[in-house]
């Protein structure tokens, strides 16, 4: 993905989160990295569609098919939603925490995915990532956990080859 594509994609993600933060529309949204996610994948919906905001928002909408549970982002597309993810066993959260922050730490501790919450409750925006979970993230900060999910990482081998080839 050039830089251009993952800028908007970042933005877009960011922008959508807003939209259903400010809406108190709950949300739960796993951003697949090195590890693969095809096991949750198989326990919900496939869509495989392209990542946009309509989109998401449709999938989340209280009272539709698939906004019970997870979708699950590959990239630019939505491999699937309705996904069912393992909850953490951390005794120790607070218990203000319901089962769509429970889900994002738990996936985040089996993966090395990056997990995004929006509470229906009080349209609070957290990111799960290694069982840590960040609350109470704006718009700005959420570009910036998201950045370097796209932002095309240097290959040193390619990057070599390439300048042999110059």
């Amino acid at each position: 993905m050039d830089e251009e594509a993952a800028a908007n994609l970042i933005e877009g993600i960011s922008k959508t989160v807003l939209v259903l933060a400010q809406n108190k529309i709950g949300a739960l949204i796993v951003l697949e990295r090195e590890t693969g996610l095809n096991d949750y994948i198989e326990t919900g919906i496939k869509v495989d569609g392209l990542v946009s905001s309509e989109f998401l928002i449709n999938i989340f909408i209280p009272n539709t098919p698939l906004h019970d549970g997870a979708a699950i982002l590959r990239g630019n597309r939505v491999m699937a939603a309705g996904c069912l993810l393992p909850l953490t066993e951390d005794r120790s959260l607070n218990k203000e925490l319901g089962t769509r922050h429970r889900a994002a730490i738990g996936i985040s501790e089996q993966t090395d995915a990056m997990v995004i919450v929006v509470s229906e409750e009080t349209g609070v925006i957290s990111v799960a990532r290694g069982g840590r979970l960040d609350r109470h993230l704006d718009t700005e900060s959420l570009q910036e956990k998201l950045r370097p999910l796209f932002v095309a990482k240097h290959n040193s081998l390619a990057d070599f080859l390439n300048w042999r080839q110059s």
